[in-house]
């Protein structure tokens, strides 16, 4: 590809230049489409990031520029797949419906909902992990504990809550 006598040579200098580019490819996606290209807003938005690591691993390592065209053509289709998918749910609720999950609450006011965490295949310890890591010292003091669309589990916590919070929460009321 670069130096085609001296292999070790070619191989570094290759890796080298071929990572330049595509970093500098993927930082560029990002500038143009913004930085919710790497969001987890929605199951999809994690797919497109795990598929764009793992395009940008392979664009490093292949051997002729014809393949690294092709996972640069397909980085970029990801990108405004993403970009397509993020404005149609915008614009019309069956898109949103389609791809986005629904918040789960797990817990209110300090009880734990054993059925909800059954359906969505949380362990009692996996939530008890989750409000250490999120510093409630009193089970009493936690207003909501919620698994997000994203996977993520969101403990509220204090004295009140702003029942704005829960409005779209599965479970909630």
């Amino acid at each position: 590809m670069f130096f085609p006598d001296s292999q070790w040579l070619d191989l570094s200098t290759r890796a080298i230049a071929l990572m330049g580019i595509s970093l500098g490819f993927v930082v560029l996606c990002v500038r143009v489409l913004g930085l919710r290209s790497f969001s987890k807003m929605t199951a999809f938005d994690f797919v497109a990031t795990v598929a764009t690591g793992s395009l940008l691993a392979s664009a490093v390592t292949v051997s002729d520029w014809l393949a690294f065209t092709q996972r640069l053509i397909a980085i970029a289709t990801l990108f405004a797949v993403q970009f397509t998918l993020a404005r149609l749910r915008i614009l019309a609720d069956p898109v949103e419906d389609a791809l986005s999950n629904e918040p789960r609450l797990l817990m209110r006011d300090g009880v734990i909902d054993e059925q909800a965490l059954e359906e969505v295949r949380v362990s009692k310890n996996d939530l008890l992990a989750k409000l250490r890591e999120a510093n409630a010292l009193d089970f009493d003091q936690v207003r909501a504990v919620v698994l997000e669309t994203t996977g993520d589990v969101s403990v509220l916590h204090g004295p009140d809550i702003d029942e704005r919070l829960l409005d779209n929460v599965r479970g909630y009321r």
